[in-house]
């Protein structure tokens, strides 16, 4: 039995296809924006639509960023002698969070899982390969996840990296087995970090 009109359960229908966003949680989201005022609901639309449009990935680092070279990467401040690889872009902002880490990110979006079909050539490895081929790199830091996909990808970044005479460290397990790094508070972050070992 339908409960809303077509317009209504077509806008709930598509808030619910969001992330983390369930069926009631979509018809709070439907009804609120419905009783905003046209002029927010415009600007809203607009800039989904703009972030949409502009934003690509950083040509050096490969986060997320709507100019060429992110503002990491960017920043002259930041050492390039050591590059930390995180699975995707809310993992390098938990890090940043920290305040304390002054080097340079690789985003891999995503990890390695055979049972997903998900290979090295699937995730930024090649440009992870390339970049250290230009760049006078001292260190990689191995930050993906405490999961299986994240333990698998970072054994295959260290014995890839390992003939290269770069260090390579993963981040300390204060990162619970089964975490992702962008729900873990900023002081276990810091301390994964200050704890990770050589691989």
């Amino acid at each position: 039995m339908e409960y809303y009109s077509k317009e209504i359960g077509r806008l709930i229908g598509e808030l619910s296809t969001l992330p983390g966003i369930g069926s009631k949680s979509a018809q709070r989201l439907a009804f609120h924006l419905l009783n905003l005022p046209k002029d927010e609901v415009n600007k809203l639309a607009e800039t989904i639509v703009s972030a949409r449009e502009n934003v690509h990935y950083c040509k050096e680092c490969f986060t997320l960023t709507d100019q060429d070279i992110c503002p990491i990467c960017a920043n002259p401040n930041r050492s390039k002698k050591t590059i930390m690889v995180v699975e995707d872009t809310r993992d390098l902002a938990a890090y940043e969070k920290t305040g304390k880490y002054e080097g340079v990110y690789h985003v891999l979006h995503g990890a390695i899982s055979p049972m997903q079909g998900i290979g090295p050539g699937d995730i930024r490895l090649k440009e992870l390969i390339q970049r250290l081929q230009k760049e006078d790199t001292e260190e990689v830091i191995i930050a993906t996840n405490s999961s299986l996909e994240g333990e698998t990808t970072a054994m295959y970044i260290s014995k890839l990296l390992k003939p290269s005479g770069i260090r390579v460290s993963r981040i300390a397990s204060g990162v619970p087995v089964g975490g992702d790094l962008e729900n873990i508070d900023e002081v276990t972050l810091l301390r994964a970090l200050e704890g990770r070992t050589d691989l």
